[in-house]
């Protein structure tokens, strides 16, 4: 477990650099790596073996976006904050997997706030694991677009994704989140393995099913059913857990 967790800040504007250097400086359990003023300094930093336990990165930079940055990094990649001017900023946050958002200007206590999330979660990460072993994601909690705010949702506690034309619906225990997603673009950026496919129309947490009867299946106060062609690989995929 490292004592220290090295920092990469990557922004355009050379004040808010200063700004994120003074705040990394400021933390005793981040030590600055690379101060970058592009996203191609950046891409050209982790390509010649560059490494980071943490990239603060802006999103409006140019040549290069902070979003296309984040989806060229190489695996396994860093975990990412974004800063950005907009609370709102559009952005595939499945695809990015991003722990948290700073809006400028950033102050100290969210700055430190942020920061501690993600050194939460990499203590969290199973000491046998390596740069070149994959695993699953331990954080739960994703960024997701709803309505015209990025949510942060707990996955944890979804019961199921329903299909609704071209958008999908997230359930929990108790709401319903519209996601302008299709089930079929979900289920391929989820990178959450027990989320299987039950149906055409359903994506299940198979770490919340209560019981199953009669290719039923119960979430709570909610049933789902097991569509005919799903049965083989997700029954298999239970037997499994």
């Amino acid at each position: 477990m490292p004592t220290s967790f090295a920092c990469v800040i990557v922004d355009d504007n050379e004040i808010n650099r200063l700004t994120l250097e003074h705040m990394v400086e400021l933390t005793p359990e981040l030590n600055l790596a690379a101060s970058l003023p592009g996203s191609l300094e950046a891409l050209q930093y982790f390509r010649q073996g560059g490494k980071a336990d943490l990239l603060l990165l802006d999103i409006e930079m140019p040549h290069l976006t902070g979003l296309e940055l984040a989806r060229l990094l190489p695996q396994p990649a860093p975990p990412v904050i974004m800063v950005t001017t907009h609370r709102d900023f559009a952005v595939d946050a499945f695809e990015l997997q991003v722990v948290d958002y700073l809006v400028k200007p950033i102050d100290l206590p969210r700055f430190t706030q942020a920061v501690a999330r993600v050194l939460n979660r990499q203590r969290t990460l199973p000491a046998t694991s390596t740069p070149d072993a994959p695993t699953e994601a331990v954080n739960s909690e994703l960024f997701i677009k709803v309505g015209t705010k990025m949510l942060r949702l707990n996955f944890d506690e979804v019961l199921f994704i329903e299909a609704m034309s071209t958008y999908s619906i997230l359930v929990t225990g108790t709401q319903k989140h519209i996601v302008y997603l299709t089930l079929k673009a979900l289920a391929e950026r989820l990178p959450f393995a027990h989320f299987v496919r039950a149906h055409r129309s359903y994506i299940v947490n198979t770490q919340r099913i209560d019981a199953v009867e009669d290719n039923m299946l119960q979430l709570g106060k909610y049933e789902v059913p097991v569509g005919k062609s799903y049965q083989d690989e997700f029954y298999r995929h239970l037997r499994g857990l």
